[in-house]
């Protein structure tokens, strides 16, 4: 089945290739979705310095606002108004940017040193600050945003996101964890975008939290969203099951040649095509994981912790965990327990593992502080896991 989507997926990719009206047609240069749209298209041309040479006072300013040299170099703005520039910072700083923030913020994007700070970005940053209170280093992550019109795009996008999402602190988390999507226009993007999802029979509540999950469906093609619910549907979810919206989160998330490569190298450990769609309709973020990261974490089950693929596999969300932030260190508070003798009765490993971090921490850290300090080390990641002993493993019965 994940092969016939795959094939699927080539054939489509090979059909949008092939201009509807001819080479050199309006049909083959215009993207269907808006929110392609460069922001030179904002720009005025008469900002951007025609000499594809770096201007050597821009850079030289940028580098002064921290921006690597390297970086600065690459930059097609040419900063004329040095006290302009110098004022487009402090404006920054007022409204509470730290120097590394004040410093993404310009490398991001140079052009706003041009930009008058008074007239153009200050009551940006009101809206976006003071009246939504978004904290400095969302705008940092995506200062582009700034370059858009406060009344004719910005507002807009906040009061249709508000309306779909419900509530102010649901607007916030979503619009933090995504700034790119305030890129996105109301009535080409996000609007089309939500109707799409109500033609494939998503109800309001569905939409609404699928938005909260992943902002940035906002800024899907509308043929690729039809693609996502149809490779869905094949794998046999619906969508009323509770993983569906994460399932399709993961599915718009990846490329088609990303996912054909996840899917093989799973398979190359041995898991079957049946087993692998079952993990994935359970804890579709597995699939998120970087290819080198799965690897990594195949081998750290097998080799280090002698465990069977198939049992890991069972309970995939361990396979959706960081490693290194949350995996290890658990091991690791184990390790120190079994060795002290302080576990009673064997614990289930792999629930371990992935278990509220509140939970763990209260029945195998706080609980043990004072007589073992160590697990309070291991659980910030401060005692290195080696692996389990011999003895160890003979404990947790692995």
């Amino acid at each position: 089945m994940l092969a016939s989507i795959c094939r699927r997926r080539r054939l489509l990719l090979a059909l949008r290739q092939i201009p509807a009206g001819g080479e050199g047609s309006a049909a083959s240069r215009i993207h269907p979705n808006a929110s392609t749209v460069r922001l030179s298209h904002v720009y005025s041309l008469t900002d951007v310095a025609p000499n594809p040479k770096p201007c050597p006072t821009t850079v030289s300013y940028l580098v002064s606002c921290g921006v690597s040299p390297a970086a600065a170099a690459v930059r097609k703005v040419r900063i004329r108004d040095t006290d302009k520039a110098d004022a487009v910072c402090a404006l920054l700083r007022e409204y509470g940017f730290s120097e590394a923030e004040v410093t993404r913020t310009v490398g991001n994007d140079p052009m706003l040193l041009t930009f008058d700070p008074d007239r153009i970005l200050r009551p940006k940053l009101d809206f976006i600050i003071h009246s939504l209170g978004f904290p400095p280093r969302m705008i940092a992550a995506e200062p582009h945003i700034l370059a858009r019109s406060l009344d004719k795009h910005l507002v807009p996008c906040i009061d249709f996101l508000r309306g779909i999402l419900g509530t102010e602190d649901k607007l916030r988390l979503a619009v933090s964890r995504i700034p790119r999507a305030l890129m996105a226009d109301v009535d080409n993007c996000m609007r089309p975008v939500v109707e799409g999802f109500r033609r494939h029979g998503l109800p309001e509540e569905s939409i609404s939290k699928l938005l909260f999950i992943h902002l940035g469906v906002v800024l899907m093609p509308l043929n690729r969203i039809a693609e996502a619910f149809e490779d869905l549907k094949e794998l046999g979810m619906c969508s009323k099951e509770t993983n569906f919206l994460y399932a399709f989160r993961v599915m718009c998330s990846l490329k088609k040649e990303t996912w054909r490569r996840k899917v093989a190298l799973y398979q190359s450990f041995g898991v079957s095509e049946d087993v692998l769609i079952r993990a994935f309709k359970t804890q579709p973020t597995m699939l998120l994981a970087s290819e080198e990261a799965i690897k990594k974490k195949v081998r750290f089950f097998q080799d280090t912790l002698k465990l069977d693929l198939s049992r890991v596999i069972q309970q995939p969300m361990v396979l959706s965990v960081s490693l290194e932030n949350c995996v290890k260190p658990r091991c690791a508070v184990l390790s120190i327990l079994i060795r002290k003798g302080r576990l009673e009765r064997k614990p289930n490993l792999i629930p371990s593992l992935v278990t509220n971090a509140k939970i763990f921490a209260e029945r195998f850290v706080l609980k043990h502080a004072d007589d073992v300090p160590d697990v309070v080390k291991a659980f910030e990641g401060k005692i290195k896991f080696e692996g389990f002993t011999e003895q160890e493993l003979n404990f947790l019965n692995l």
